[in-house]
Formats: structure tokens, sequence, C-alpha cells
């Protein structure tokens, strides 16, 4: 074997393998490309600064990458919405807080949950009886840790909230159990 013979190998196999690398990236660049046009729409329904519903519109699904919800959330807010973390009971900050507002997604601002259904849980989490739209937060069975829960996450963007257990006041008997890391609180606006 000639040394001409062996360099044209090795520059042929690093040609090849330059090739396969920009097809891969190729192929991931299409995938995320398919996935945030896949996402598609939904309805969601829309408050004023009162929290009163001023309707119902139809939005665009949020779909990011890891990387760009890394540098929109700190890396708790991150673990927890985007990763299904949870916080430690009574750490966060909205698990004592009785002001009159509103909070919602910390990821993408859809109304969640108004003050007026909150309530004292003794968990050490924000809890409410209800959101303030069913059709804003979605819910799907969670079997992680050997338990069958029903978990709860913003059905604009997919951000985890927390989970939904049926053990809480009336009228409606459940108590969304919320963290404070995927939520942001605004005082109720005046009408």
């Amino acid at each position: 074997m000639s040394a001409t013979n062996g360099f044209g190998r090795a520059a042929g196999r690093r040609k090849f393998l330059g090739r396969l690398a920009g097809a891969i990236g190729l192929a991931a660049g299409a995938v995320k490309l398919r996935a945030a046009e896949g996402a598609g729409k939904v309805s969601i329904a829309t408050f004023d600064a009162t929290g009163k519903r001023t309707g119902t519109t139809e939005m665009a699904k949020v779909v990011k990458t890891d990387d760009d919800w890394k540098k929109q959330l700190t890396p708790e807010q991150f673990n927890v919405t985007r990763k299904e973390g949870t916080e430690r009971a009574g750490t966060g900050k909205y698990a004592y807080n009785h002001a009159d507002g509103l909070y919602e997604c910390i990821c993408c601002g859809t109304m969640l949950f108004d003050s007026a259904t909150k309530f004292e849980s003794g968990t050490g989490w924000p809890s409410f009886y209800q959101p303030i739209a069913k059709e804003n937060v979605a819910e799907d069975t969670d079997r992680a840790y050997g338990m069958v829960r029903t978990k709860c996450s913003c059905r604009r963007c997919d951000a985890h909230l927390g989970h939904v257990f049926d053990d809480g006041p009336k009228p409606t008997g459940l108590r969304y159990c919320m963290n404070s890391a995927s939520l942001n609180f605004s005082p109720r606006g005046k009408a």
C-alpha cells in the first residue's frame, strides 16, 4: 500500500464523515421545524386585568428549544416548567401570598388562576380550587414515582404547573397544587 493511497482513504473518510454530520444536522433542524409547525393552534380564554373574561382566542402553540427556555427562565423555573420538577414545600414565593390578583404562566403569560379561588391547603404550595378557565390548563395522567396522579400544564406552552387532587374545598372539591416557579402574579387591576 502506498502512502498516497492511505492518505486518499483517510481524506475520503473525513469527507464522508463531514457529509454525514451535515446531513444529521439538517435532519435535526427539519425535525425541530416540523415539531414547531405541527404544534398548531390552541383556543385560550383571555381576561382583562380585573380577571373578567374577554373571550376565547385561537393562539399559536408556544414551542421553544431547551436553550431558548433557559435564556428566558431561572434554573428553578426551567426545572419545574420544562423538566416537571417540584419546588420544595413552603419555599415558593406564592405559597403564602394572600394578595388579590391573577396568576399567569411564567413561560407564556397565559392566564391560569384567580386569587379568589386560592386557599390555604397546609401543603406549602399555592393551592386553588379551580383554574380561571378550564381550557387554559391541560390535565394528563402522571405515573411517575409509582403513583397515579393528574398533572397540570399550561395548554399554550406545555409548562408543567403541578398536580390536581380531589381533596379540596367546595364548590369543586379539587385542589390544584401548583409550583410558584411556574407562575407569575399580578395584582388585580381596576375595572
